[in-house]
């Protein structure tokens, strides 16, 4: 009887697993992920409406907006995880003649200049939408020249930026200028322009957190029928799975102890190198001279018989100078170094492949002989050198 039952439960089990297997798991692909902090860069058009009745006649396009034929509006910001963002925008417009601003028709043709700076809101944080469409709101001030008269403002914005790739998009918003002393215009700017976005860093979405909790409940459950299955198969299966289970550990042990000989041999290899390098020591160079002397191509003559017993070894050759002259003569003179050396090494028959070259001037010097210390000549020439680094071995 007690066999009967366990054979039920076993069959009962296995149609479980056989109807959760015929419906396949969703999947979290590329298209759930979105945007949660990056950099933009925008440029475009602004648009002003200056008219004293935009929100009267708020699409007046012929009377009251103010455009030019070029972009004249760019835009820098830096959008964070919580759905904040921080931004800086420029602007340049000007005021064509037979528009209506402030009530009257414009006469002449006048200049407008703004820099605005933003704080503002990813609504997509509240409502778990798709990536592709970024609505958002903001608030900031900046300053303006408008109709000839400058004065700072406080403004508040509301658009919407829609995603043609994850790199590439639209912005259209409009913002409203309030005027914070009494020279100056309260005014409405559009704008819409092209995005670029970059240093992205990418996550879930609302709605696609939320599929991934199904998913993770429906493997929940397959492994719920699953290991239900295998608790009425275990008994049967111990002393193999046992069996199997120490002849893997056994292999696993071999092939880490195989995997930590090798590196220990290419570290002693690598360390062998370094020391004999190191032993070599540094190409030093004569006072504001970039040329080598007999010491110096003796140490050269040196690193060509290391470079040349060991084929596979790549080096950073990176020069300097001590801390007298100005910065920039010094940069120049450690470029010259560095050049002198590599040349040396080449025409030794080192291929120039080998060799990947930096120059630092007297950025990184070995002592504390720097502009504001006096140091005798024994210790400046210490920090007059080339020297040699393994990036490949």
């Amino acid at each position: 009887m007690k066999d009967l039952s366990t054979y039920f439960v076993a069959l009962l089990c296995l149609s479980a697993s056989t109807l959760l297997a015929q419906n396949e798991l969703p999947r979290i692909t590329s298209k759930d992920s979105i945007v949660k902090s990056s950099w933009n860069i925008g440029l475009g058009y602004n648009i002003v409406d200056d008219s004293g009745d935009a929100s009267g006649d708020l699409f007046n396009i012929k009377e009251q907006w103010n455009t030019t034929a070029a972009p004249n509006r760019i835009n820098v910001g830096r959008y964070f995880k919580n759905g904040i963002g921080l931004e800086a925008i420029g602007a340049y417009n000007t005021y064509q003649i037979g528009k209506r601003i402030e009530g009257r028709i414009n006469t002449e043709q006048i200049d407008y200049f703004s820099i605005d700076t933003r704080v503002s809101y990813d609504l997509n944080r509240i409502f778990g939408g798709k990536g592709w469409f970024d609505p958002y709101i903001g608030a900031g001030f900046g300053y303006t020249d408008a109709n000839n008269a400058g004065t700072t403002t406080y403004n508040a914005v509301i658009g919407f930026r829609t995603w043609i790739s994850d790199r590439w998009g639209l912005d259209l918003n409009t913002s409203g200028k309030w005027r914070t002393a009494d020279t100056g215009t309260n005014h409405i700017q559009h704008a819409a322009g092209i995005v670029y976005q970059f240093g992205i860093e990418k996550g879930l979405s609302k709605r696609s957190l939320d599929k991934l909790a199904i998913i993770k409940g429906m493997e929940s459950e397959r492994q719920r029928v699953a290991d239900s299955i295998a608790t009425v198969e275990r008994k049967a299966e111990e002393a193999a799975a046992l069996a199997k289970r120490l002849a893997e550990e056994k292999e696993a042990v071999l092939l880490a102890q195989e995997a930590q000989a090798k590196i220990n041999a290419e570290n002693k290899i690598k360390t062998n190198l370094e020391n004999k390098i190191n032993n070599i020591g540094f190409v030093n160079f004569d006072l504001n001279s970039s040329y080598l002397n007999d010491e110096s191509i003796q140490v050269l003559n040196k690193l060509v018989v290391v470079l040349k017993d060991n084929a596979g070894v790549h080096l950073k050759v990176s020069s300097h100078t001590d801390s007298r002259g100005k910065s920039s003569y010094n940069k120049w003179l450690s470029d010259r170094r560095v050049k002198r050396t590599v040349d040396y090494l080449i025409s030794k028959g080192i291929d120039a492949i080998r060799l990947k070259t930096a120059s630092f001037g007297e950025e990184n010097l070995l002592n504390e002989c720097d502009d504001n210390t006096y140091c005798p000549e024994e210790k400046h020439r210490i920090n007059r050198r080339s020297e040699f680094t393994i990036i490949k071995y």
